[in-house]
């Protein structure tokens, strides 16, 4: 005879002897009865719920699981991107302050005449030169404050001060050729594994599973923090994200150089992705 596994009750023959001679329409009869067999069934349900809840997490992730593909572009290169206009720096004129003209100076020659057979007719010197410099000559002119003092004559040197027109480097221009070039503080692997872990697939609507590629360039400060971020590409949510991933990465640059100083500078970072 094949017995119920859920309303078999073993203990049957128990309760008809201690409810013989008794009231078994009482409800504790009945559940008696009937506990074992409840007992079963929940305990049964209580596995396939702990079961369904502990699979689903799993099934899930399985559905929703791609695969990141990254693909080797080579080294890094620089190369020419639009740059921002600056501002043109005039060049500053010098100004020129032409030389004061020469004022004549009143001189008087106390040189004595050489003897000759044929002398010139002799001049009368003139020994009042209270108003006039002792020279070779005799000349007119304008009377000296100060007389006996010795002046050259000559054209006059100009020593005014000459002024620098070559105009200086602006410091907040973007330099192309740099002695040393910026770097990720970590190393180009280390940025390039930030990106890729940061990356959100769901953001990107692809099913055809091709590679998406973009090239992001973005200015790197003499801080070394980054700034200007642009993606350029043919898919406009890689292009997004690919921006956003790259402005959430911690961690500085370590700045471009020209001249032992720092300098602003502009890179290129090629990214590409497929997603299955």
């Amino acid at each position: 005879m094949n017995k119920n596994f859920f309303t078999h009750d073993e203990h049957h023959a128990l309760n008809e002897i201690v409810f013989e001679n008794r009231n078994k329409e009482y409800g504790a009869y009945a559940l008696r009865n009937e506990a074992n067999a409840l007992m079963q069934k929940a305990l049964f349900v209580g596995v396939a719920l702990f079961a369904t809840v502990a699979i689903v997490p799993f099934v899930v992730s399985q559905l929703k699981k791609t695969d990141k593909v990254i693909t080797d572009q080579g080294p890094i290169v620089l190369v020419d991107v639009e740059q921002p206009i600056d501002k043109p720096i005039d060049n500053v004129k010098p100004i020129v302050v032409p030389p004061k003209p020469d004022v004549p100076v009143k001189t008087q020659s106390l040189t004595p005449p050489e003897p000759t057979r044929n002398p010139p007719v002799e001049t009368t010197i003139n020994q009042n030169v209270d108003d006039a410099v002792i020279s070779t000559v005799t000349s007119p002119g304008q009377s000296v404050t100060n007389p006996n003092q010795h002046i050259e004559t000559g054209t006059a040197i100009n020593t005014m001060p000459t002024v620098d027109t070559t105009p200086k480097p602006n410091p907040d221009a973007i330099i192309k050729d740099v002695d040393v070039e910026a770097n990720f503080a970590g190393g180009i692997d280390g940025f390039r594994n930030k990106v890729v872990q940061n990356f959100d697939n769901s953001a990107v609507d692809n099913e055809s599973g091709e590679v998406i590629k973009a090239v992001v360039t973005f200015v790197v400060e003499r801080d070394g923090t980054i700034s200007n971020i642009k993606a350029t590409g043919v898919n406009a949510d890689f292009n997004r994200e690919a921006e956003k991933v790259i402005k959430s990465i911690k961690g500085k640059w370590n700045p471009a150089k020209l001249g032992g100083q720092n300098v602003r500078s502009y890179f290129r970072f090629p990214i590409s992705m497929q997603f299955e």
